[in-house]
């Protein structure tokens, strides 16, 4: 009798830590490779985390050029000044707002959803070595400080005009789409080379619906805004 009890109090402890061996592996993720390999949503999770680490992505950047004209007038006398400047802008993404809820697994499909917070646009580092800047104040400059005024005004229309410009409808999209393919690409690489060959990542915003590839260059070469800024002054004298 006290044989038989001896081997069920040893039974009943075997099964105890086995229950606590996979209670501790499911924990800790052991259970997944004894079990038969990870599964998708811990992979998917650390990799929510990892990249909620980076806190920041950029995802696009690129430079615009901002082409503004401000006039004065005062005592009868006139004066005008063109600024043709540059800048970069970057589109960045706030990693660190991802949360769990925003990425879930479809089984039935292989596939990984993910929904990104919107594209911040970032900017503009105007680039002012390469600033041009041109005017005819004549006597009016040399007797008032309107040059000063007028280059003040056309520096915060350019900046205002770089972010408008870079806030348009196509380079968000693009934008958005850069987003996407590294989002895509930094959740798919995991599943993959954790044996995941046909899975999809999918991710989106939630204001946008499914749009094509597609690549445009949008930067505005600025030989070709000097050039057109000297068009317009030679068109104006003609007149």
């Amino acid at each position: 009798m006290d044989s038989r009890h001896s081997k069920y109090i040893a039974l009943a402890a075997i099964v105890i830590a086995l229950v606590l061996g996979v209670a501790v592996g499911l924990a800790t993720g052991i259970a997944d490779r004894i079990l038969g390999g990870p599964r998708p949503e811990t992979i998917a999770s650390a990799s929510l985390q990892s990249m909620r680490a980076q806190n920041r992505l950029i995802a696009f950047v690129a430079r615009y050029v901002s082409v503004t004209t401000s006039t004065t007038s005062r005592f009868g006398l006139s004066a005008r000044r063109t600024l043709i400047l540059p800048g970069d802008v970057r589109y960045e993404l706030d990693l660190a707002k991802l949360e769990a809820k925003d990425v879930s697994w479809d089984d039935s499909t292989h596939t990984l959803s993910v929904r990104l917070p919107e594209v911040e646009v970032a900017g503009p580092d105007v680039d002012l070595s390469a600033a041009q800047e041109y005017g005819a104040g004549g006597v009016l400059a040399a007797l008032t400080n309107a040059d000063q005024s007028l280059d003040q005004a056309n520096r915060a229309s350019a900046v205002a005009d770089l972010r408008k410009q870079a806030s348009a409808p196509v380079p968000m999209r693009l934008a958005r789409q850069a987003a996407r393919q590294a989002v895509e690409r930094s959740f798919a690489m995991p599943l993959v080379a954790a044996g995941f060959k046909d899975v999809k990542v999918v991710a989106r915003f939630p204001t946008e619906g499914t749009d094509e590839a597609s690549y445009l260059d949008l930067s505005t070469p600025y030989e070709e805004a000097i050039k057109e800024a000297e068009r317009l002054r030679a068109a104006k004298g003609q007149r």
